[in-house]
């Protein structure tokens, strides 16, 4: 029995989460109801619905409730208010603590069951304390999260040294793995500020295009051997015929 598989994305910058269709019908921009792991969250269709044979489906895949509805969307208002209240109330506090640690963004579930702070920290921060006052003001589950340098700039966004916005909030839907090897293989200076992306680590870009230089190399090394011309046969050795008259005269002189 073939199942109706969908992308679906929570965040415009972030990656996409296959989800099983069931018999509902969705299209692409459809806003839609799912289950996570984290509970019931809003999120919206990316792509297209494809039917997979029970061996192709991906692991832990979860199903879609439904789309969503008025109620649905005024509620999704409501939380984005209390997450700007939230972020504000949180920032106040690491102020007053004097905690070492940046706050980027807050994130509510759809259930209210459980909000998420992300933050960035050169070290590790204490914030017992800080978790407990958000306990005590919002009645909820609380987790505080640390992200990197390059979770926080596809959070943030920004235009990068092309002049488009950075590839880890655009095109990119996972962060992979950056190394200065991609830089060389591509001609890149090694200069630090010539191949660094506003995060501060090397971009994205080296990494989303290194697959391309690679391909395009091989083939101009291909094309470079099919055109050279093959490698000339060694001479062959000249061996000398001797004639029967020279083979007489050698005698009677001998």
């Amino acid at each position: 029995m073939l199942t109706n598989i969908i992308g679906v994305k929570f965040k415009k910058e972030g990656r996409i989460y296959n989800f099983d269709a069931g018999d509902l019908i969705v299209h692409k921009d459809d806003q839609v109801l799912v289950n996570t792991d984290n509970g019931v969250a809003l999120g919206i269709v990316v792509t297209d619905v494809r039917r997979c044979e029970p061996h192709q489906l991906p692991p832990n895949l979860k199903n879609i409730l439904r789309k969503v509805t008025d109620d649905d969307l005024r509620v999704r208002e409501e939380l984005e208010l209390l997450e700007e209240e939230s972020r504000k109330y949180c920032m106040e506090k690491i102020r007053e603590k004097n905690l070492a640690m940046k706050l980027i963004t807050v994130e509510c579930l759809f259930d209210k069951s459980k909000m998420i702070f992300y933050f960035t920290a050169e070290s590790r921060v204490d914030f017992r304390e800080l978790v407990k006052d958000l306990v005590a003001k919002f009645k909820t589950r609380i987790e505080l999260k640390q992200i990197g340098a390059r979770q926080q700039a596809r959070i943030i966004k920004g235009l990068a040294v092309c002049g488009r916005t950075v590839c880890c909030a655009g095109i990119l839907q996972n962060l992979d793995r950056v190394t200065v090897k991609m830089a060389k293989e591509q001609s890149m200076s090694l200069n630090p500020e010539k191949i660094s992306g506003l995060c501060g680590r090397l971009m994205c870009c080296l990494s989303f295009e290194h697959d391309g230089y690679a391909g395009a190399k091989k083939c101009a090394r291909e094309a470079k051997a099919a055109t050279e011309p093959a490698a000339s046969e060694p001479p062959r050795a000249k061996h000398k015929i001797t004639t029967a008259r020279e083979t007489n005269k050698k005698r009677t002189e001998s």
